[in-house]
Parts: C-alpha cells; structure tokens; sequence
C-alpha cells in the first residue's frame, strides 16, 4: 500500500515546490508578470491587474467549455441536425449584452479609483526635476542645488563595444547599472517633474510603480513613494525608442532611509557648492550663444 502512495505523494510534493516563489524566482516565471512593487501605488496597479486578469481567464473559461461542450455533445456523428430555423434570441440577446456592460462597469470602478490616486500630487515632501538625454538623466534636487548626470556604467559599457572580447555574463548587472544612481529617501512622497532635452524618452521602473514620458519643451508629472521597510536599489529603463543609444539608458533608484538619504544630500552640497558659480556661468554663455545663433542677422 505504500508503495503504492508514495510515488503520488512524490509527485504532489514536486508540483507544491514548484509552485513555491523561490521556485518561480528561479524558474524565471515571476518575470512574466507585473511586479507587485515596493510602493503603496505599484501594489494597486498590480492588484488591479490581477483583478482584469482572474476576471478574464473566467471569461475564456466560461466561452471556451460551452464551445468545447457543444462540438462534442452536438456534433453531426451523434445524428445531430442544425436547427436553421433559430435565428433570434431576444431574452439570450439581453444576458450577453448586461453581463459585458457589468463586467465593464465593475473593472472601471476600481481603475478610476486608482487613475485619480496616480495623478494625487498632493503633501509631495521632495521635488525632483527628471530630464531625459541622448543617452542619460540629469536628476535636479530642487531647493537644494543638487544636479547630477546619470548614465551606463563603465563597465557596461566596456562591455557592448562590438569586438570588446568581454563575456557579458561576467558583468553584474549588464546594461542596467549606472554611474550615479538616483537617491531617495523611504517613507518619503516624491514628486517628479519629468521632461527631456533632445527627443522623447520615458521613465520607468516597474517597482515603483511610475512610467511617465520625458518629451522636449513639457513637464510632465509623477509620484512615488518607497515603503519605509524597503530600501534598496530598484532598477528600470528608458521605454521610448528613443535613437541608437536606447538600450543603453538604464536607470537606477537607490532608496535609504531618511538619515542616510540626509547625511547624502549634505555632503552633496557641499561637495557641489564650490562648482556651482562656473557652472551656472557656462550654462549662462551656452544659453547666450543659443540666442546668437538664433537671431537672424541684419
């Protein structure tokens, strides 16, 4: 009798493993779907994906058993005849009609709730300025004077020259660390101002729940919030085909706590201060030259 049971009891343990999440992190199945973030905002959005999804999946389930019951409780070798007299249902009309319109309804509920959550720019505690480039970020700390570039880091991009000999397996994470990462602080509502300089771009990371477009001459806005619990470094990339130099625009979120985010920006200033007068003369010349260039000549 064991012996009987022990190869099903065998199987069932496997298929339960398998199911496990260390199981799908390995398996790369995890990566099929939305992840569920470190933000209150993320988690929603995938909530709410996971609510259109199950609701979907009954759908087909639903549609595809009543086909599949047909073909095969009412096919012509069971000396079943078509009935071509059928060609009007009123009362089968209404069901299929309501159902459809109440699902809808049901699912825009929810995703309205969510939508005006998304766009709630309200109570932000840190203001960034976020401007895409041909192929990087410039992150803005507005009120503190903090600015930085943001782009491929250089062993990444040792590594994708054509010809360069290097085993891009031997290089953590390729093509998605940067040289000066975006620091943040947990617990913290930070409002991006999102914009770009050349062409369009698009920020987005998946774990914190935020894709917004970068795109010359507008500002466009967006929120996000880590979880206090959660600090780390949270990737993501430019989604907008935005020229030759696309893939290569990682962009990397490092999330501290509040006093380490504080002791950070400190010795930022301090380290930025002294650079900023040459800095702010060369953007002034720059702009200058721009308008000389552009003024027709008499």
């Amino acid at each position: 009798m064991v012996q009987k049971i022990a190869p099903k009891l065998t199987v069932l343990t496997a298929l339960l493993l398998s199911l496990s999440p260390a199981a799908q992190a390995q398996s790369g199945w995890s990566e099929i779907n939305m992840p569920r973030g470190v933000t209150e905002i993320s988690r929603k959005i995938y909530d709410l994906h996971m609510l259109g999804f199950w609701i979907c999946v009954g759908i087909g389930v639903i549609v595809f058993g009543v086909m599949i019951y047909s073909i095969v409780v009412f096919r012509h070798s069971k000396g079943v005849v078509p009935d071509t007299t059928m060609v009007h249902n009123t009362k089968v009309e209404v069901i299929w009609t309501i159902i459809p319109v109440a699902i809808l309804i049901g699912l825009a509920i929810p995703a309205a709730r969510t939508l005006v959550q998304i766009s709630d720019l309200r109570g932000s505690q840190l203001t960034v300025k976020v401007t895409g480039y041909q192929w990087g970020w410039q992150y803005e700390y507005l009120k503190s004077g903090v600015s930085f570039f943001s782009k491929l880091d250089a062993q990444s991009n040792a590594a994708r020259r054509l010809d360069s000999g290097i085993d891009v397996n031997t290089v953590p994470n390729y093509l998605r660390n940067v040289d000066h990462p975006f620091v943040v602080p947990v617990g913290t509502k930070i409002l991006l101002l999102i914009t770009a300089d050349d062409v369009i771009h698009s920020w987005w990371v998946p774990d914190l729940g935020v894709k917004k477009d970068a795109i010359p001459g507008y500002i466009n806005e967006s929120w996000f919030e880590v979880d206090a619990d959660k600090p780390g470094l949270y990737r993501g990339q430019c989604t907008e085909l935005c020229g030759r130099g696309h893939a290569f625009m990682p962009i990397v979120v490092d999330a501290r706590s509040k006093a380490d985010f504080a002791s950070w920006l400190q010795a930022e200033e301090a380290a930025q201060k002294p650079h900023q007068p040459a800095q702010a003369a060369a953007a002034s010349a720059a702009r200058q030259a721009q308008l000389a260039a552009a003024t027709p000549a008499h």
